[in-house]
């Protein structure tokens, strides 16, 4: 049921739009269903551009799922780049599906993917240019449900106003069960929207499940004489005290990949078929979140794998495939998956990457593995470049089989290798940071050792920002000043050309600090900055930091109290009433157990080189902590 009149409007103003043709929909394999033979209708919404929302694949995966019920029409919208706005408000034209120029309003359901926090203010134009109230006390039964799941959903409070329901994760049966709890809500008739919402999320129990569904209007936050948390108190009985996270119970060979997969318009960010081989991670890094929400380990046959891949290949054309997990080496078949696919698809010139490699003996043997395939650079994250600093953070990687990785590489034909970092880390000192410039450059030596010529070794360096649901959600972020420093020294270290050291916008990442551990009263933060124009702060030709800082210090708000500070283990979190796999105990243990090890790592460099070895030493004390009116423009 196209809405030919708003396709019409559109096509008038895409001639004076940059990429027109990811704003009319019509790609090879999507899905149109006519409304009026439908129960229910969805937007996948991505709070971020086509370009990146395209090459997202948990949304063509639910995509897929939802729209091979006939009840439902499953469509998708995604952030307009800022001359499209423009033009759309100038035109009065809302934001619209791509499948049939349907209105954000007019769906039952909009959902989003939380995948980046500075990726916020993007809901609020999506809401917003959708024809939506923005919050969630003012939306009426004929507004669509607005939800949200994802990572960010993990810490839901700082976008609470704003969304109806979290759904916290797995959402390949939880959202299903949602749209069709929620339509027929609205078929019964006869309550209101606020009654309907508590039912919705008080159901989930019903249906055997532990309740993954969060509706923050029924939860109101108490607070400490000196701000800190004190409870969450639900403001209704009949909803759930505590949430969980939804895990599939079929088996994971059993839920369906997207095949066909949707073919975009234009080039996309991951312009390739991506295949999830694994859900979750073997290992328990201290820092990562997502080996935390992704738990417990699943795992895709073989079989599965190769065959998705080939249909997904007939009905695309795509020359590439990506095999995709959070460390697609540990993936207990992986020698014999990654035969099998060459076999399948070397002769059809397709291409296999694995954006995502384990440093262990396997490294040693995958290049000749895959040698006769053009090879992309070589990417490994190796995190940080020191053992003890390892044991520290939990990530058991040996730089034996890093170097020898990427001397097989090099002796089978790849030119470069991308390698991965963190500065910012809990007990940071100098040593660890001059392990980075180290290690790259042993690399690099090592590509001219066989190939006669320096490699080229590019070292992504980003700022550490403790997450929700891991052990070091305790620990505060560090500050502005050590995080320039820091970089500037990596920098002066290096000395081999061919090395090249890449921080991440230190302006960004502080951003992202105060929405990844912020609570309710940090909503406003949102919304101000959103007036004031903050919008697709992703983008560095978009991101205009001041925004925040000057939103931030209109409304008071203490960033060093919400960012840099370390918090007691007795401190009740902002988070805490969700409860990700492991819970708080572990997570506990984990951050006791990091604190003995901090003060082992201290000793020893004390003993060894007290002038050179703790990098916060090289800066002004960490307690020290800059106020936000200290902020760059």
């Amino acid at each position: 049921m196209l809405n030919r009149q708003l396709k019409e409007a559109v096509i008038r103003i895409l001639p004076r739009v940059q990429k027109p043709a990811q704003y009319i929909g019509g790609e090879l394999n999507s899905v149109v269903k006519d409304h009026r033979q439908v129960r229910g209708r969805i937007c996948l919404s991505f709070a971020d551009t086509y370009t990146l929302g395209m090459s997202h694949h948990g949304l063509q995966v639910l995509y897929s799922i939802l729209n091979k019920d006939p009840q439902w029409a499953c469509e998708r919208a995604f952030m307009p780049w800022l001359d499209m706005e423009t033009e759309m408000r100038q035109a009065g034209i809302p934001l619209y599906s791509l499948e049939t120029f349907t209105p954000l309003r007019d769906f039952d359901i909009v959902g989003f993917s939380l995948q980046y926090e500075v990726c916020y203010t993007n809901i609020l134009t999506m809401l917003d240019l959708g024809g939506i109230a923005l919050f969630s006390k003012d939306r009426t039964l004929a507004d669509p449900l607005v939800i949200c799941g994802g990572p960010g959903a993990q810490n839901p409070e700082v976008l609470a106003p704003f969304v109806d329901v979290f759904v916290i994760g797995d959402g390949e049966e939880s959202l299903p069960w949602l749209v069709d709890k929620w339509v027929t809500l609205k078929e019964q008739g006869g309550k209101s929207r606020s009654d309907m919402i508590a039912e919705l999320v008080a159901s989930v129990a019903d249906a055997g499940w532990l309740p993954w569904a969060y509706a923050p209007q029924f939860y109101e936050p108490k607070y400490h004489a000196d701000g800190t948390l004190a409870a969450m108190q639900r403001t209704r009985s009949d909803v759930p005290q505590e949430i969980f996270a939804c895990i599939i119970r079929r088996d994971f060979d059993q839920i369906p990949l997207p095949i066909p997969p949707i073919v975009p318009n234009v080039e996309t960010t991951h312009d390739r078929i991506p295949i999830e081989i694994m859900r979750g991670c073997p290992w328990q890094c201290r820092f990562c979140q997502s080996t935390v929400i992704k738990r417990p380990l699943r795992i895709r046959s073989v079989d599965t794998i190769v065959n998705a891949a080939l249909q997904s290949y007939l009905a695309t054309g795509y020359d590439e495939v990506s095999l995709l997990s959070l460390s697609s080496s540990d993936y207990p078949y992986f020698e014999e998956l990654v035969q099998k696919m060459h076999e399948v698809f070397n002769p059809l010139g397709v291409n296999v990457s694995f954006p995502s490699l384990r440093v262990n003996h396997q490294l040693r043997t995958l290049p000749r593995l895959i040698k006769g395939v053009r090879q992309h650079g070589l990417t490994l994250a190796p995190e940080v470049a020191r053992d003890d600093m390892r044991e520290q953070i939990r990530k058991p990687v040996r730089n034996e089989d890093l170097y020898e990785g990427c001397r097989e590489a090099f002796l089978n034909g790849w030119k470069g290798v991308k390698l991965y970092f963190m500065v910012g880390l809990p007990g940071e000192r100098r040593i660890d940071l001059d392990g980075i410039v180290e290690m790259s450059e042993t690399i690099a030596r090592i590509g001219k050792e066989v190939r006669g010529r320096y490699a080229e070794v590019t070292a992504s360096v980003s700022n550490f920002v403790p997450k929700p649901h891991t052990p070091y959600q305790w620990n505060g972020m560090q500050t502005r000043e050590y995080l320039e420093w820091a970089g500037e020294y990596l920098r002066r270290r290096r000395r081999i050309r061919s090395v090249r050291i890449k921080q991440h916008d230190i302006e960004r990442s502080l951003l992202e600090g105060i929405l990844t551990r912020g609570d309710r009263r940090v909503a406003p933060l949102i919304y101000e900055a959103w007036c004031r124009g903050a919008r697709l702060d992703a983008w560095d030709e978009c991101f205009r930091p001041q925004i925040w800082w000057q939103a931030l210090n209109h409304l008071g708000l203490d960033f060093a109290w919400y960012v840099h500070r370390n918090r007691p283990i007795s401190e009740v979190l902002p988070w805490d009433h969700i409860n990700v796999k492991k819970g708080r105990e572990y997570l506990e243990k984990e951050q006791k157990r990091s604190l003995l090890q901090l003060e082992v790592l201290a000793a020893a460099v004390s003993e060894t080189n007290q002038s050179d070895g703790n990098a916060l030493g090289q800066m002004e004390s960490a307690d020290k902590l800059p106020h936000p009116s200290a902020c760059r423009a």
